[in-house]
């Protein structure tokens, strides 16, 4: 089949590879332009668009696909599209470009976690098992029939970043072998039942760290927002950027947001016990151990964060 594939970030670059390895015909890319990254906000291509250059793929780049975006994709005649983590809508009049509509790979179990972010999500919820599927784009928010489903464990230490690595690599042979049921007129979508959740795009507002919660949702959220946006909280007014912490349930002691420091290890109180800091990054500095952060401190006995 010839496929036209939409991804943009580094979790859909497997997906890219399996449908090569796989024997299909990708015609093109579709991506998102350029962003500017870094300090220096320097013009970046997506890893999709870097990985596609690198393959010799045509590209186009489009943060929305209007009218002549669908008309280039028309033009390509693509059996059908990939697409994973694009970051844009598709409207109704680009879906009805390939014969067989467009096949999304979404890391979540439908109809859970419905959005831009259901790693995070299912992370900073405690969920115990997640995983993939593929499914019928639709004009609705992720409410296609299911082509095909994953599952994978979330395990205690897991951040978002690593589960969705996880995820990317399984993931991409799900969507090889959808495509190929498809190929071989074997697929069968089946319409979503269960309860619905909602995964909205996280910001940084999200990323803050309330004391004041128990420690255990204290621990998810910072796992669940890392790599990004980055778990954070203020101390003295300035921002601190915190890696995930480690639950400490033998400490009780500590009201919510006091810092102490006990047998090398840094603590820092919450709404139940408890959690220890692994790494801290102040503003305009590099991360660094919460023990480094804590030698340049000078009042240990009223370090509270907030």
């Amino acid at each position: 089949m010839r496929v036209l594939f939409a991804g943009t970030p580094a979790v859909a670059v497997p997906s890219l590879d399996g449908l090569l390895r796989a024997g299909f015909d990708v015609v093109a890319v579709l991506t998102r332009p350029d962003a500017p990254l870094g300090r220096k906000r320097v013009l970046t291509p997506s890893p999709v668009a870097a990985r596609a250059a690198e393959l010799g793929i045509d590209l186009i780049h489009a943060a929305k696909v209007d009218a002549d975006v669908t008309a280039r994709i028309a033009e390509l005649k693509p059996d059908v599209a990939a697409i994973v983590a694009y970051g844009g809508l598709i409207p109704r009049v680009a879906l009805d470009v390939p014969q067989h509509g467009w096949i999304n790979l979404h890391f979540s179990l439908l109809p859970a976690w419905r959005g831009a972010a259901p790693v995070q999500h299912a992370v900073i919820a405690g969920d115990d098992v997640t995983g993939a599927v593929t499914f019928l784009l639709e004009e609705g928010l992720d409410t296609g029939p299911v082509f095909g489903t994953l599952t994978e464990k979330v395990n205690d230490a897991d951040t978002s970043g690593a589960l969705l690595e996880r995820l990317s690599h399984s993931g991409a042979v799900l969507l090889a072998q959808t495509l190929s049921a498809v190929e071989a007129g074997a697929a069968a979508a089946v319409p979503q039942s269960g309860e619905v959740s909602l995964a909205p795009k996280l910001t940084i507002d999200d990323a803050r760290l309330d004391w004041r919660q128990p420690a255990l949702a204290i621990g998810r959220r910072a796992r669940g927002v890392t790599p990004e946006p980055g778990a954070w909280t203020t101390f003295e007014g300035q921002r601190l950027k915190l890696e995930p912490v480690v639950l400490r349930p033998d400490t009780l002691d500590l009201e919510p947001g006091r810092v102490a420091v006990r047998e090398k290890a840094v603590l820092v109180g919450t709404g139940s016990h408890a959690v220890e800091l692994t790494r801290i990054q102040p503003s305009g500095k590099k991360m660094m151990t919460a023990t480094d952060w804590v030698r340049g401190q000078t009042s240990l006995e009223s370090m509270v964060f907030e």
